[in-house]
């Protein structure tokens, strides 16, 4: 194996422990590891908020604990953008009402 194949082995296990609850790499600090996976997703939540407010506002109190629940099982993929994962939360907590980001003229 590579130096570059290392390399690249070593980013996706860090990636794995800050976004989808992998187990920490050797050599990172478990502890400062979840703090900044914490901030991560708070950030990811926040974002989704501001994409799709009516779902936030229609979950209430729910939202955080649904939109963590979700996002520990559906880390983001390379490449997906934000509205994508916003629409694929909402059909997750609300499956019956999809919604478009765009209205037809």
């Amino acid at each position: 194996m590579s130096a570059r194949d290392d390399l690249a082995r070593d980013q996706a296990a860090l990636l794995a422990a800050l976004l989808a609850d992998g187990t920490p790499p050797p050599g990172f600090d478990e502890r400062m590891l979840a703090v900044e996976a914490r901030a991560l997703l708070n950030k990811r939540r926040r974002v989704n908020a501001l994409l799709d407010p009516d779902t936030a506002a229609e979950l209430g109190e729910r939202y955080r604990e649904l939109f963590d629940t979700w996002a520990a099982s559906n880390p983001r993929k390379a490449g997906t953008r934000a509205r994508a994962d916003a629409a694929a939360f909402r059909e997750w907590a609300l499956p019956s009402r999809k919604r478009r980001w765009f209205s037809r003229r």
